[in-house]
Parts: C-alpha cells; structure tokens; sequence
C-alpha cells in the first residue's frame, strides 16, 4: 500500500498496533528472562496510558484538522464568490495563519484580475454600442437610396445625384470603421508606438498636407512657424496622424476665407505645438467632453464628422507621455496645444 493512499485515522491505527505489538513482545522477552509478574503488569499499565493519551492526541488532532479544512474551504468559497476578503490574523504563529497570508495575496491578484476583465467587457461593450449607433445612419440612408434606385423610374441626372449621394455615404462609413479600427487596435494595444529621434519638420508636413485640400476649398488661410532641424523622439507617423486630426477638426469648424495658424515652440523639457483656428468656439462647459469618443456638440450636429479625431489625438499623445489642452473663447475661436516630451 502506498504511504499517499493511508489516511491519517488509519496511520495511526496502525501506529498503535504496532505500539502494543512491540510491547507485548517485550514484556514477554522481560517475563520470560527475570520472571516478575508486577514489573510486566507495571508495564501493561503505562501501555494502556500511553494508548490513552495517544487516543486524547488523535482527538484533539482531528479536531484541529477539521477546524482547518473547514477555515480553509469556507476563505476559498468566499474568494471565489469574491464576497468576502481573507482575514488573517498577523500575530498567529499558525499553518492556516501562513496559508491565510498567501491567500489574502491571491485574493488581490483575482480582484484584480476580475476588474481588469470587468472593464474590458465594458469598453467592448461601449465600443460595440457605439459602432451600432454611428453606422446606423449611413446604413439607414444607403438602403433608401438604393430602394429608391430600384422602384422608381428617374433620370440619369437624377440618378447620378442618387449615386453620388450613396458614395458620400460609403465614404463616411468607411472614414468611420477605419478611424474605429485605429482606436480599437491602440486600445487594446495592438498597436505601439515607437519613438525614433526624427525630425518633427516631416511629421508635421504629414500632417499638413493631408488638410490642404479642404483648405483650398474653404480658400483658408495657413500660415506655420516652426523652428528649422528640430528633431526630438516621436512616433512620426502616429504623431501624424494626431497632429491631422487636430487640424481637420480646425478646418471643419472654421469658416471660408479665414485663417489656421501652427506654431511649433521648442520648450526646456517639452515641444509645444498650438494650432489655432478662428472657428466659432468651444463653450467652457463643453471644453472637458470634446476628448470624449464619439462626443459632438449637439450645435456641430449638421456639419460632417463623428466625433473620434480628437479622442484619438489624444490616445496617441498620451501614449508618447504627453498631453493636449485646449484654450476657448466662443465667437474668437480655439487653440488646441499638444506638449510631447523632448526625451
């Protein structure tokens, strides 16, 4: 029989069989080489106490097991349930006391690991409720566009009109999904940054040039000033990508014929880009939401645009060590300045 298979009841039984069986036969080596009846009969007696207190220490023994277990079952059902912290007392020189230490520590760990889960269902949850919201609209119109298409007699003109509007609408579904993409993939960290010392000059016409067209619509006037050679560790291509949303942003809420200034400021500890527009405003009392994901005034509601460009600039500042702020007057327009760290 293997010694993991013996419990401990069973141990012992055994423990004590072999106890009197030693000392049977050794009272009887002793009887038979001295002859003396009281010494064997002293000897049978201090057997039977010591069985006895044997008995009283496998009782108390047991009892003490059984506290334990149940201490032991009752911390790990309660740390399962999450309903309950492990209690242990510091000052207990005790096996469970030991344990009990270690389960507190473990406990930590699953709380932890349960919010940290708890979170992620919500942002996905967040997340998926936000897609369905944004893309209901484009998807809504593209349906009627094309049901109108398809039961109704019209023009070619007319039905050029129905086509172009259906590729706006394509364009801004598919604008949506790819900016919700990038999110995603940042969130959930798919995606890292990696800062290179580059020069900040080609970061910035990146970014520039991806808005000269709505500028040239708009017949905006841009004017940048940035120091020459200045290259400090960014990611240029995400920083890119921040510094663009930032400035559509400008351009969508400035009016036709006014101006878009960037000015690029080498600080002691940070670089400084401000990009100041002479839109129509941002309220004070809105200025904390405008980061937010799919955030819109609900005055801004009839211009183009969902409502992610500046949650993203601010993931990807952020994810660089840096921050952005912004400065509001409604009616004088909005400077929104980025701070990256220079090391």
């Amino acid at each position: 029989m293997k010694s993991k298979k013996i419990s401990i009841r069973t141990f012992f039984w055994l423990v004590i069989i072999g106890l009197i069986s030693t000392s049977a036969f050794l009272l009887l080596i002793f009887y038979l080489f001295t002859g003396n009846g009281t010494l064997v009969l002293y000897g049978l007696f201090l057997t039977v106490v010591f069985l006895g207190w044997g008995m009283l220490f496998l009782k108390f023994f047991q009892n003490k097991l059984s506290e334990f277990t149940d201490n032991l079952c009752l911390t790990l059902d309660n740390m399962i349930g999450g309903n309950e912290r492990p209690i242990t007392d510091m000052e207990a020189e005790t096996v469970f006391a030991r344990i009990s230490y270690r389960l507190e520590r473990l406990y930590d760990i699953m709380q932890q690991s349960r919010l940290r889960v708890e979170e992620e269902k919500a942002e996905i949850q967040a997340l998926v409720s936000d897609i369905s919201h944004q893309t209901k609209t484009p998807i809504a119109n593209l349906k009627m566009i094309n049901d109108t298409l398809l039961t109704r007699e019209m023009s070619k003109e007319k039905q050029a009109d129905f086509l172009q509007a259906m590729g706006s609408q394509l364009d801004k579904l598919d604008f949506l999904i790819q900016a919700m993409v990038k999110t995603s993939r940042l969130e959930t960290g798919v995606i890292t940054l990696g800062k290179k010392t580059v020069s900040f000059t080609d970061t910035l016409t990146a970014a520039l040039n991806s808005v000269l067209a709505p500028l040239e619509k708009k017949r905006i006037t841009l004017s940048v000033d940035c120091p020459d050679n200045l290259t400090f560790p960014h990611d240029s291509r995400w920083t890119a990508e921040a510094l663009y949303n930032i400035l559509d942003n400008a351009v969508k809420y400035t009016s036709a014929y006014d101006s878009i200034h960037v000015d690029v400021q080498e600080w002691e500890m940070y670089i400084k880009i401000d990009v100041s527009d002479t839109g129509r405003g941002i309220p004070e009392k809105e200025q904390a939401s405008i980061f937010r994901r799919f955030y819109r005034e609900e005055a801004v509601h009839a211009i183009d645009g969902i409502g992610i460009g500046l949650y993203l600039a601010r993931e990807i500042i952020t994810m660089q060590g840096g921050f952005i702020k912004v400065d509001s007057i409604v009616g004088n327009g909005s400077t929104f300045s980025v701070f990256l760290p220079k090391k």
